[in-house]
C-alpha cells in the first residue's frame, strides 16, 4: 500500500505541466499559486503581451520601473515551459470583486488618500500612483494593503527615522541615500541630512506611514481601486 502511494505521488508530480516548478519557485511569491494574485496582479487576463515570444521576452528582461525582476537563473528550456504554463493561466476566469467602484471612489475622497496617492495626475506622491493599481495587485492584495499596511508595504518605499543631534525626529520615504548624506520625502516637503548630524538614522524595514483602513466600506474602496487600470 505505502508503494502504491509512492507511485501515485510520483505519478501527480510528472503529471503536471513542466512550467509549474518554475512559477511556483520564482513566480507565485508574487502572482500567487496558479497566477491568482498577490503583490503582483491575477494572470488570468494578459494585457501586456499577445504573442507567446512577447511573453518570453517579459518574462526574461522583467519591466523597468517595476517590481517585475528579470528571470536570470531560467534557461531557454525553462522559459519556454513557463511561457506556456503562464499562457494557459489565461483559460481561468479573474474573480469577481465585491462592492461597489462608485461608493468606493467617494470613500477615497472622504479617508484622504489623495493627500498621499496620485490617481491620473490628481494627489500627492507621497505613496505610491494608483493610477493602473488595479492592474498590478490582486483584490486580496489591495484589502490587506488597506487593513494592514505594515504587512503589504511595497518595495522601493523605505520608511525612515531620523534624528537630528539638534531638533526634532522626522519621518519620510528615502529618497536617496550615499555614505555621507540621506534624503527623505516628508508630505509636502523633500528634506536632505548629513549623516556626521544626526543622532540616530532608523531604518523601519516593514513599516507603512499609512495607518490602516477601519472603514466598513473597505470592500467599496478596494473595487474603487481594482477599477484603475490606467489612464482613461
Amino acid at each position: 500500500m505505502r508503494g502504491l502511494l509512492v507511485v501515485c505521488a510520483a505519478a501527480s508530480l510528472f503529471a503536471q505541466p513542466p512550467g509549474k516548478r518554475p512559477f511556483d519557485a520564482q513566480c507565485a511569491p508574487c502572482h500567487g499559486i496558479g497566477g491568482a494574485g498577490g503583490r503582483g496582479p491575477n494572470l488570468s487576463t494578459l494585457r501586456r503581451v499577445n504573442t507567446d515570444d512577447a511573453l518570453t521576452e517579459l518574462i526574461r528582461d522583467g519591466i523597468p520601473g517595476t517590481e517585475m525582476p528579470k528571470g536570470w537563473m531560467l534557461s531557454e528550456n525553462e522559459l519556454r515551459d513557463l511561457t506556456a504554463y503562464v499562457r494557459s493561466l489565461g483559460t481561468v476566469a479573474p474573480g469577481s470583486v465585491p462592492g461597489d467602484a462608485a461608493r468606493g471612489r467617494q470613500a477615497y475622497g472622504r479617508a484622504g488618500c489623495a493627500n498621499c496617492h496620485i490617481v491620473r495626475g490628481e494627489g500627492q506622491a507621497y505613496g505610491p500612483e494608483l493610477t493602473a493599481i488595479g492592474r498590478r495587485r490582486s483584490a486580496a492584495y489591495l484589502r490587506e494593503a488597506l487593513e494592514k499596511p505594515d504587512a503589504a508595504a511595497p518595495e522601493g518605499f523605505l520608511l525612515v527615522r531620523a534624528v537630528p543631534k539638534t531638533g526634532k525626529p522626522v519621518e519620510g520615504i528615502r529618497l536617496n541615500e550615499d555614505s555621507f548624506t540621506i534624503q527623505l520625502l516628508d508630505p509636502g516637503r523633500i528634506l536632505s541630512f548629513r549623516k556626521a548630524d544626526l543622532a540616530k538614522l532608523d531604518k523601519l524595514t516593514g513599516q507603512s506611514p499609512m495607518p490602516p483602513y477601519r472603514g466598513a466600506d473597505v470592500d467599496d474602496l478596494v473595487a474603487y481601486l481594482m477599477s484603475l487600470r490606467g489612464a482613461q
